[in-house]
């Protein structure tokens, strides 16, 4: 359950990190109010899964994911551009998210 509680974790600060771009400088409240659940959200699940998976494993892949996907929002959702540096980092993040998952022996109690 603790991996579940991190998945959403991850998808709602993404949700709420992405919405920051449309508040507009915090001036339209429907995505002031996302950001603020999706927080939130976040926060207390990722509180959650601290329960049985080590800080450290459970905030490097939170923020690696984050990260990830955040650049991936960008690119689909607000047409930035990616060159294949940033595809290199992403592919680099995610591997080491996969490594520190698979092979880490302080992943969960």
């Amino acid at each position: 359950m603790q991996w579940l509680y991190l998945a959403i974790a991850i998808v709602s600060e993404v949700i709420a990190t992405s919405a920051l771009k449309a508040t507009d400088g915090f001036t339209r409240w429907s995505p002031i109010l996302l950001v603020i659940v999706g927080y939130m959200l976040a926060f207390y699940l990722l509180s959650l899964s601290l329960r049985s998976i080590d800080l450290g494993v459970a905030y490097a892949i939170w923020s690696g994911v984050g990260v990830a996907l955040i650049v991936l929002v960008g690119w689909v959702i607000y047409r930035q551009p990616l060159n294949m540096a940033s595809f290199i980092g992403i592919a680099l993040i995610v591997s080491g998210v996969i490594v520190l998952h698979l092979f880490s022996k302080s992943t969960a109690h």
